[in-house]
């Protein structure tokens, strides 16, 4: 005999039943602690059910509540009755209801008497561990935490605020340096006795009495004063979340189970029937006879950790309410926007699409309605071209929109005639390419046939909006790849830049464009420049367009353009 096993269970009975009458049968004592929560009439059913083996024993029950001391002394009484009545064991393993074994127990067995005076146990020094939340680190061994953090939170923080105001610090007792560590443990016969015999074990109960979650540090540091080989790790698979919760295996975690190489994990769903039937079986087809190795999976729950604290690029998660900043990215793909290139250009989004291959939309905040691409009124996640609804939330509405369209890239067009509020959100968003011809609405209202003084106040207005757009996308926070041309920089030589933005949106096709867009009809564009200037307004996001040398205008007729390279 090598081993016995200590259970503290507070719940999931039945299963705690399994388990103990599976080691119990595979010849492996059982000393079990019921918590004193449980109900006499569910304990007397639990006790009753394991009457008829006899190397399983029941101990003295304490009311235990987590981050207290009374884990401690449950484990205390369970561990003498385990070392007084059962003489012949050498190793004394702890578990909990929860766990369950993985591999056969004569594996165990075997493993444990190749090592008869090693102790299995994490201990690490408070500047060495990952794990503490919330600055509670090396003060949980130098403040008092006479409050439970579950039941009397509020008195719990209180005090621990005064402690810090009044700079209070316990002392440690002399001779142990604190170490911190999973409970889970498996201590040799020698080590654990050693720890409960010890001469000064009442100052060391009475210090971590009062120090927070001392099941994780109790055992943790005085088993360095007695081990005489200690392995610093656990035998038990038991991996928590990035708040410090246990996670949970479930049925479908039968094979990650199984890779671990570990003898016991926990956490175990009670309801996970198949883990049950699938691992409580001495069956020597399973034996692995390999050294545990939990890091083996580490990485599948590092991403699963991951995952639930970022979520998916672009996805807002709906267990909370989205925080800006802390989303894993704010779109989940790259988009194109264009602003002033459909004022410039006729039918540009026809020939975006043409020459791309993608999915090319109007101005999808235009303030009457969205404007999809085909004038659909219905898009892609059920998201509707009415204007309402997308200026309740604009920044939901592009988010939507790209996650619903993943693997096709989105392009629209965008300008100072449009709802300004998703300006920021873009400009700060690394999966947007905006590409800005500055002063290109001017085009619109020199097609238009209205009052000048009219077209004046409106141009004032719109080169407002449109200059405190472009200081957004200078700003020092954008993130966004953002190109802007004067339209009077634009129209001197159009291809090459056009070149630049479809080769960035389709660069697997790394094509020369064959065809141009077709430019509106600019001849007296610079005269009506001249004429805002005369009426008191100054366009000047257009640059420099000389009156009476009008730009060159694109024919109409298709040809291959000239590209200088």
């Amino acid at each position: 005999m090598s081993v016995g096993f200590i259970m503290l269970v507070h719940t999931a009975l039945d299963r705690a039943t399994a388990v103990a009458r599976h080691w119990a049968g595979s010849g492996c004592p059982v000393v079990i602690h019921v918590d004193r929560n449980v109900a006499r009439s569910d304990y007397d059913e639990f006790a009753q059910g394991l009457a008829d083996l006899d190397n399983v024993r029941f101990c003295r029950r304490h009311r235990v509540e987590w981050g207290t001391w009374s884990m401690v002394a449950a484990t205390q009484s369970a561990a003498e009755m385990a070392l007084a009545e059962f003489p012949d064991i050498r190793h004394v393993y702890l578990a909990s209801g929860a766990c369950l074994p993985l591999r056969p127990v004569q594996e165990l067995v075997a493993y444990l008497a190749a090592r008869p005076r090693t102790d299995f146990i994490e201990s690490v020094t408070t500047s060495d561990v990952p794990w503490t939340v919330g600055g509670l680190d090396r003060e949980r061994f130098t403040m008092r935490f006479p409050f439970s953090w579950k039941r009397h939170r509020r008195l719990f923080d209180a005090y621990v605020k005064v402690q810090r105001r009044v700079k209070y610090r316990r002392k440690v007792p002399p001779g142990i340096v604190p170490h911190l560590g999973s409970q889970w443990w498996c201590l040799t016969r020698q080590t654990l006795s050693a720890i409960l015999e010890d001469p000064d074990r009442a100052t060391y109960d009475a210090y971590f009495r009062r120090v927070w979650i001392p099941d994780e540090s109790y055992f943790q540091t005085l088993a360095r004063l007695y081990s005489q080989d200690m392995q610093s790790r656990s035998l038990t698979l038991s991996k928590f979340d990035h708040q410090g919760k246990p996670h949970i295996f479930y049925d479908d975690h039968l094979q990650l189970l199984r890779r671990s190489d570990c003898f016991v994990a926990r956490k175990i769903w009670p309801q996970a029937g198949r883990l049950y039937s699938a691992f409580l079986s001495n069956d020597p087809a399973v034996t692995k006879n390999a050294e545990p190795n939990p890091a083996k999976i580490d990485r599948l729950f590092t991403k699963a950790v991951e995952r639930r604290t970022l979520g998916r690029a672009g996805l807002y998660m709906q267990s909370r309410f989205p925080i800006d900043g802390f989303e894993n990215g704010r779109t989940a793909g790259q988009y194109s926007v264009f602003e002033g290139f459909s004022d410039l250009f006729e039918n540009f989004e026809t020939w975006l699409a043409r020459s791309v291959g993608g999915r090319v939309h109007g101005h999808l905040f235009h303030p009457e309605q969205v404007q999809f691409a085909g004038d659909e009124q219905v898009y892609n996640g059920s998201l509707g071209n009415g204007a309402p609804l997308r200026d309740y939330n604009p920044r939901a509405f592009l988010t939507n929109l790209i996650w619903n369209t993943r693997g096709e890239r989105q392009c629209f067009q965008f300008g100072p005639y449009d709802q300004q509020d998703i300006s920021w959100f873009i400009a700060c968003d690394p999966n947007a390419q905006i590409s800005v011809i500055t002063g290109a609405w001017a085009v619109r209202l020199f097609q238009s046939n209205r009052n000048f003084s009219t077209i004046r106040r409106e141009a004032a207005a719109l080169q407002k909006i449109e200059a405190r757009h472009v200081d957004i996308l200078r700003s020092q926070f954008t993130k966004a790849r953002v190109r802007i041309w004067s339209m009077a920089d634009f129209v001197q030589n159009p291809m090459e830049p056009l070149q630049i933005i479809i080769d960035e949106i389709a660069p697997r096709g790394q094509h020369r464009l064959t065809e141009a867009p077709v430019m509106a009809d600019l001849r007296g564009f610079g005269q009506f420049l001249q004429n805002l200037k005369n009426q008191g307004m100054h366009p000047y996001l257009m640059g420099d367009f000389p009156v009476g040398e009008d730009p060159g205008t694109p024919p109409r007729e298709r040809r291959r353009p000239y590209l200088v390279k």
